[in-house]
């Protein structure tokens, strides 16, 4: 019992990626495979979502700043990348409160965690069959 509550205690941080919520949205939309295609979509297009709000973030525009914010937010969500979501709300109240060194520091996670939830989500989403 002791080994199990050890091991249960650290998940204070949200999970990489709910793969139901795909599952979810493919229910929804009456249609895994258009799902499906909304998270190749969303992997291709994460270097482009992440520059843009690096680039915004770098030079003080914050209203492009939060739009991308809220995009990788919301796009992350419809995903399930639970973790990534998380990060970019952190990121997203940060810039409205004009913290530019929390932005900064989330800027870092939020690259780690992108990279993680892309690739998480090709290899246990879009590698299956």
């Amino acid at each position: 019992a002791k080994t199990a509550a050890k091991v249960a205690a650290p998940a204070a941080a949200p999970p990489l990626v709910d793969p139901s919520a795909l599952q979810d949205l493919g229910s929804q939309l009456d249609s895994p495979a258009v799902a499906k295609g909304f998270a190749r979509d969303y992997t291709n297009m994460w270097d482009r979502r992440y520059q843009s709000l690096a680039t915004s973030l770098d030079s003080g525009d914050d209203a492009a700043a939060l739009d991308a914010a809220l995009s990788l937010k919301t796009s992350s969500a419809l995903v399930g990348g639970v973790r990534l979501a998380e990060l970019a709300r952190e990121l997203e109240d940060a810039i409205r409160v004009g913290d530019a060194d929390l932005a900064r520091l989330l800027l870092r996670e939020v690259a780690e965690s992108g990279n993680e939830t892309v690739d998480e989500l090709q290899l246990s989403y879009l590698e299956e069959n």
